[in-house]
């Protein structure tokens, strides 16, 4: 898993990525009201802004912590965006990305640095 700075997460498996927010970034956020996810298909560059959270204290966008083609969303936080609040960093991922470029992922945080950043 890899971390960027904006507080998403990404876990790759083949080309696939998976992305999400950390556990940090919903604690900030409270509880997510809504959610406003990417369009299968669409095509991003790392660090475009992706897609949009709603919270009872706020709205925070999530950025594409690398290139691609997002190849999946997961549609149940649409009926339940508040789950993110009790697993965000597991069953409650975001969408999916089909790496354009692999080696993106050497300029991410490891989760040692990512630590640093939030303490």
């Amino acid at each position: 898993m890899r971390f960027t700075e904006s507080h998403e997460w990404i876990e790759v498996h083949g080309s696939i990525g998976t992305i999400g927010i950390t556990d940090y970034a919903q604690r900030e956020l409270g509880e997510i009201v809504f959610i406003e996810l990417p369009k299968v298909g669409k095509k991003v560059k790392k660090g475009e802004e992706i897609c949009v959270l709603e919270s009872t204290k706020a709205a925070a966008d999530v950025y594409a912590p690398v290139s691609g083609k997002v190849v999946a969303v997961n549609d149940s936080l649409a009926k339940e965006p508040s789950s993110i609040n009790q697993s965000a960093q597991s069953k409650s991922w975001l969408f999916q990305i089909e790496l354009s470029d692999p080696k993106e992922l050497d300029k991410l945080l490891t989760q040692s640095e990512y630590q640093k950043l939030i303490s």
